[in-house]
């Protein structure tokens, strides 16, 4: 039986340098990066040389990136301590953001009396930055925006520099969580007003549970897991040596690779739709996920043309198949509520229906796309 893995927006391939990196340091680094011994520098060099090279493609400066467990973390710090600690009164978010940020938020406004305003999107799930501004001027309370670059389930994708200039006329935190666009975009910090993002390695062929966040030099945020004085005291707890080398591994290869592996990803994505419309025009893009103008190149949502009864077999039939792919995002394959992404942007009718994501890496090919395309095809013509 094939194996096709096409859930690359839940986690990534570890990319085979990445392991034999990880391998290395855990056999040959094991030293803690807080010990003054010479095992403790060797661990401790590795730790900071990762920090510079993760600083310099963004061009900030090395105090300003930290190391996390990975997203969740990183957007869980942000929010709450700039909340306790920046003074901020009102977060501006959309509904459609992942549970990182939706769920802290909520939790914020119960607890922090925060006042949490969800602004305007398009039926594609695209942000009304007119809308936006109208948050913005609303009042003089200290506003944090926090908008995701990339859409995890539909892929929209958010202009940083046009929120990032109205943060700046309207004197705004902004956060963005880019854990869909490390390694996959160039972001340049130092052009763009951005207070905080975070990315997360599994995301860009690294390992698990290892990830990042910026923080702005000016923003003064406390720790929410105290105890020693790593990570200049942002994040107690003994670094993971190996997985931080292994995400800078990962990041220095995506970046040197990026023009290439975009290309080969857009032109996959390309003859993936090209084949849809062909042989299954019955099928919606969700999200206008087919567009790479609003959209990422490595995220594709489709709305089948089934009714409700069957969908439950969707899933099942593909998974026999042996192709991976998701219904909503890997975080909300546990609920039964389905996805909130789709349920806030499509028709009662087309809510009705399965949908399902594919999204894609270098290490796809294009005679898996034909396999899943047949796949496909059999099952919305089988009776």
């Amino acid at each position: 039986m094939n194996k096709i893995y096409f859930d690359n927006a839940a986690t990534t391939k570890m990319d085979p340098s990445v392991i034999d990196v990880v391998s290395s340091v855990m056999v040959e680094n094991y030293g803690n990066a807080s010990s003054t011994h010479s095992f403790g520098r060797a661990s401790r060099t590795i730790v900071e040389k990762a920090r510079k090279s993760i600083a310099n493609e963004f061009n900030v400066t090395p105090n300003e990136i930290f190391f996390t467990s990975g997203g969740t973390e990183g957007d869980n710090t942000i929010l709450v301590s700039a909340v306790k600690d920046l003074g901020v009164k009102t977060i501006i978010t959309s509904k459609i953001e992942h549970k990182a940020v939706l769920n802290v938020v909520k939790l914020l406004e119960k607890t922090s009396s925060v006042n949490v305003v969800y602004v305007k999107l398009s039926e594609n799930g695209i942000i009304d930055y007119n809308d936006l501004e109208k948050i913005l001027n609303y009042d003089d309370t200290k506003k944090l925006i926090s908008l995701m670059h990339v859409n995890n389930e539909i892929g929209t994708l958010l202009d940083l520099k046009k929120v990032s200039n109205l943060c700046e006329k309207y004197d705004a935190f902004f956060h963005s969580d880019t854990v869909q666009t490390i390694g996959k975009y160039k972001i340049d910090l130092s052009e763009i007003n951005i207070d905080f993002i975070v990315g997360s390695a599994h995301k860009f062929h690294g390992p698990k549970g290892i990830g990042f966040t910026y923080v702005n030099k000016k923003n003064k945020l406390m720790p929410l897991v105290v105890g020693g004085s790593q990570e200049r005291g942002m994040r107690a707890g003994t670094e993971a040596v190996h997985n931080i080398s292994g995400m800078e591994k990962a990041f220095l290869l995506s970046y040197l690779n990026l023009q290439n592996n975009k290309k080969y990803v857009i032109e996959l994505k390309t003859y993936f739709i090209n084949q849809i419309k062909e042989k299954l025009p019955n099928i919606k893009f969700n999200g206008n996920c087919d567009s790479n103008d609003s959209s990422t190149y490595t995220i594709l949502n489709l709305c089948l043309p089934v009714p409700k009864e069957k969908s439950v077999l969707l899933e099942f039939n593909l998974d026999l198949k042996g192709i991976a792919c998701s219904r909503g995002s890997a975080c909300q394959s546990g609920s039964s509520q389905g996805s909130h992404v789709l349920n806030n942007i499509l028709s009662k009718d087309d809510l009705n229906k399965p949908s399902i994501r594919f999204s894609f890496s270098q290490f796809n090919k294009k005679e898996e796309i034909d396999i899943v395309v047949e796949v496909l095809k059999t099952f919305i013509r089988s009776n």
